[in-house]
């Protein structure tokens, strides 16, 4: 099982109940149906898969039976926390059960400065012997990594790859030329943002770590070769073809969307952790319409 931080990593939700017990059965079908669309890697326990959410108990049961589910698609698990210490259990405890790499939002409760936020990088990525993404993510961190910064964790032994936010300005050839020269040529800077994906693929990002493809691999994957191909014209339509769903996740959210797909799609996921609530009736009208569209893909 080899992972690279690169193609499609597919984020499903984290079936749990009202407690925060986690239905691993429920899990293990999501992350089957994804795995067999063969995408390059599994992202649990994201944002999209309510880590923060989650106690540990029922994080390390989510990354056992992900793990299981799996089989030969290496699973990335989500181990921010707002204490370093616990970071670093986490960590520990994806490694025993079988994870291939990591991914590190910086929580803080009061916000972190630079040098805090790399030794909590240095700390964790000290825990265990596996590859760790930077998780970029600071809409809902209010953590920002200047280019200084990603560089000093890049040459940290095990820190692989950065998951950035979609560039307010749209322009990811640019901050692609920005951030090269100061991490090694194997460091792979992809991006999260599911109505950016195209764009960025074909720019030269590494790594798609999307949303949509925790319940629909199947088009999420077919977007992400066209544009590693370099087709843009087949990204293009893609991406058209994802469009009114995009809007939807700009508008709601798209972690509260995503129940409302999978409910249309009949699949068991629960319901948001509270205070967290789905849309109202009249976005899942719009939700059956956008599946609609994708359903020629």
């Amino acid at each position: 099982m080899t992972l690279s931080f690169t193609g499609l990593s597919a984020f499903p939700l984290t079936p749990a109940d009202a407690e925060g017990v986690v239905d691993v059965d429920a899990l293990g079908r999501l992350v089957d149906r994804i795995a067999r669309s063969a995408p390059d890697s599994i992202g649990l326990l994201g944002s999209t898969g309510i880590y923060a959410y989650l106690d540990r108990t029922e994080r390390k049961r989510a990354v056992v039976a992900a793990v299981e589910a799996a089989g030969r698609v290496p699973v990335i698990v989500g181990v921010g926390a707002l204490r370093s210490s616990r970071a670093c259990d986490l960590a520990r405890d994806a490694e025993a059960a079988g994870a291939a790499g990591l991914l590190l939002a910086p929580m803080s409760y009061t916000p972190l400065t630079q040098d805090e936020a790399e030794h909590h990088y240095r700390a964790v990525s000290g825990a265990t012997g596996l590859p760790l993404c930077v998780y970029n993510n600071p809409g809902t961190t209010g953590f920002r990594f200047p280019p200084d910064l990603i560089g000093r964790l890049a040459a940290l032994p095990r820190i692989a790859a950065i998951k950035m936010p979609l560039p307010a300005d749209g322009d990811f050839a640019g901050e692609l030329r920005t951030l090269r020269p100061l991490v090694p040529d194997s460091f792979a800077i992809g991006y999260s943002g599911d109505w950016g994906a195209a764009p960025a693929l074909l720019a030269g990002g590494a790594a798609w770590y999307s949303v949509v493809a925790g319940l629909l691999p199947g088009p999420a994957l077919r977007l992400t070769r066209a544009a590693q191909a370099g087709q843009a014209d087949a990204a293009a339509a893609l991406d058209a073809a994802f469009a009114p769903l995009w809007s939807l996740f700009r508008a709601h959210g798209s972690l509260r969307v995503m129940y409302v797909v999978a409910e249309r799609l009949g699949l068991s996921v629960g319901d948001p952790p509270l205070p967290l609530r789905r849309p109202d009736a009249s976005v899942a009208q719009e939700v059956e319409a956008a599946l609609e569209r994708l359903a020629v893909l």
